[in-house]
């Protein structure tokens, strides 16, 4: 049983699923006060947050058994990932869930500024009727520049080019291929995309190398009369540059939902001055459907991360998501399963670990070489084992992690193999997935066998002579162990071979013995995949 503790307020949506689940003892304090919450960490696994409760080094001291940190939203500006990491805690948040509410709301205080839809209704509150005051721009022919073409900005994307827009985007992290498929043309540079754009929207987070990204410079290369939108994050954007613009009549219209300081300070309230300027109050998650998916997203993940599952947005993975990601989960557990594998057949007391990965999947080896990681040091730590601290746990081991990336093999378009080498011994074992579904471990020193990883097995060298699987059938028998399938490698006809039992329980340590005491047998063991 899970303890999970919520302290922010999230639908209810998401409260069902994590009550309707067995493993799952949740605690709802959404108004829970920091003295309280000090003093009751230490009991939980996981804490669900919003914006509310800082997950900081004080916290994290006292939290003993936590495992997962959930952020219910996207940004995780309240909690140090670095002392979650170190700690082995996983951090998750729900990148995707308020992707439509965000790209709306872009999209609205676009129309508002070229429409001058704002004005417009102040002016008739007022009660005047003044039609020729609020000429506006049609977002039809404009060229709308995208800063950041991840998943908000893909939304903000199509709408665009459904309006009849010119979409461009600036994203060094997207490969062109998406934008080929939104019909988009990704530039080389924010430079050239601030150059052409009649309207620039910002759709990228807030990091350290996007912090103050568009400041002076970006707004003299900037058209005159250009619209510009910020529904991202506020500390992307220098507001003092802007001000300085605004007063030089640089904008024909500027929407803006965030700011570097919420509630923005009287410094930053020095642009509202600025007559055609749309506002909101950091809102772009703010809907009823966005609140429901951002809470049953974050129960989902954070059920996941517990129960060891795959989990697409660990905020302190030490690897990035890449496009193609969901598609890798076969071989993502063949990754770990190969990695407990080598050390229970082999050992753990290895010092150098090269981890080659081959075909299209080799994209994606930063992720398979944590998980490989996490397989091979859970059988010999006795602390918990995750993807965030395994580099971590294998750095302080002293292990050599070597990257290989080679191009696919005749036999297998896709391939993850392991070499594990100390004091000049090696030992290999590799895979794959057929069908991108199916992992197999295929290679295991040199044999080429077509092994299961899961379950029970017995692992067994043995003189290539008749008789050797009855023999160990019959002990197997004796002791009521039911054989649910059998593999075999050979190098050479009537030499060693290399023989994999899957059972359906476990094998004691007496009835391994017998099975060792065999004459033909040269070594066997159990693994538990």
């Amino acid at each position: 049983m899970y303890k999970v503790l919520v302290t922010d307020h999230i639908s209810d949506k998401g409260l069902e699923i994590l009550n309707n689940d067995p493993d799952i003892d949740l605690d709802y304090q959404p108004e829970i006060q920091w003295a309280e919450l000090l003093e009751i960490i230490k009991d939980y696994d996981a804490i669900i947050t919003r914006s509310r409760t800082p997950v900081n080094e004080e916290l994290l001291e006292r939290a003993e058994k936590l495992k997962v940190v959930g952020r219910a939203g996207v940004g995780v500006d309240n909690v140090d990932l670095e002392a979650c990491s170190r700690r082995g805690i996983l951090v998750v948040n729900t990148p995707g869930a308020n992707t439509i509410g965000a790209a709306e709301l872009t999209m609205a205080h676009m129309y508002a500024i070229l429409r001058k839809l704002h004005l417009a209704h102040e002016s008739m509150m007022r009660g005047e009727w003044n039609r020729k005051k609020f000429m506006g721009e049609e977002l039809d022919g404009k060229v709308v520049g995208i800063v950041g073409l991840g998943n908000v900005g893909s939304q903000v994307a199509i709408r665009c080019k459904g309006s009849g827009a010119t979409v461009i985007a600036y994203d060094p992290y997207i490969p062109r291929e998406k934008g080929d498929r939104l019909g988009v043309e990704l530039v080389d540079t924010l430079e050239e995309l601030i150059k052409r754009s009649d309207i620039i929207t910002l759709h990228c987070p807030l990091t350290e190398e996007t912090r103050g990204m568009i400041g002076r410079r970006e707004f003299e290369m900037m058209k005159d009369g250009v619209y510009f939108v910020n529904c991202a994050r506020g500390g992307i954007v220098d507001e003092d540059a802007m001000y300085d613009f605004m007063k030089k009549g640089k904008f024909a219209g500027i929407g803006l939902d965030v700011f570097s300081k919420e509630p923005p300070d009287d410094k930053i309230r020095r642009i509202f001055e600025f007559p055609n300027i749309s506002l909101s109050p950091h809102i772009g998650a703010n809907t009823f459907e966005s609140q429901d998916k951002v809470a049953i997203k974050i129960a989902q993940q954070v059920i996941a991360a517990l129960k060891g599952e795959f989990v697409e947005a660990a905020v302190n993975a030490p690897f990035t998501v890449t496009e193609g990601f969901e598609n890798i989960k076969a071989f993502l557990l063949l990754a770990e399963r190969l990695g407990s594998f080598l050390t229970q057949y082999a050992g753990g007391n290895f010092k150098e670990l090269t981890i080659e990965v081959r075909g299209g999947i080799s994209e994606h080896i930063k992720p398979i070489v944590a998980y490989v990681l996490k397989g091979f040091l859970s059988p010999i730590l006795d602390r918990p084992v995750n993807i965030i601290n395994a580099p971590f746990l294998a750095k302080e081991r002293g292990i050599k992690v070597v990257e290989s990336v080679r191009e696919e093999t005749e036999i297998f378009k896709d391939f993850i193999k392991i070499i594990a080498k100390e004091n000049g011994k090696e030992h290999v074992v590799g895979g794959t997935a057929f069908y991108g579904k199916i992992p197999k471990i295929m290679l295991v020193d040199g044999y080429w066998i077509d092994i299961d990883p899961e379950g029970v097995i017995l692992m067994f060298e043995n003189k290539d002579v008749p008789g050797v699987i009855a023999k160990i059938g019959e002990v197997l028998a004796r002791h009521n162990i039911n054989i649910a399938g059998f593999r075999l490698g050979r190098l050479e006809k009537g030499k060693i071979a290399l023989g994999a039992l899957q059972v359906d329980d476990r094998i004691t340590e007496p009835v391994l013995e017998e099975i060792n005491d065999i004459p033909e047998i040269l070594k066997a063991k159990e693994i538990i995949l």
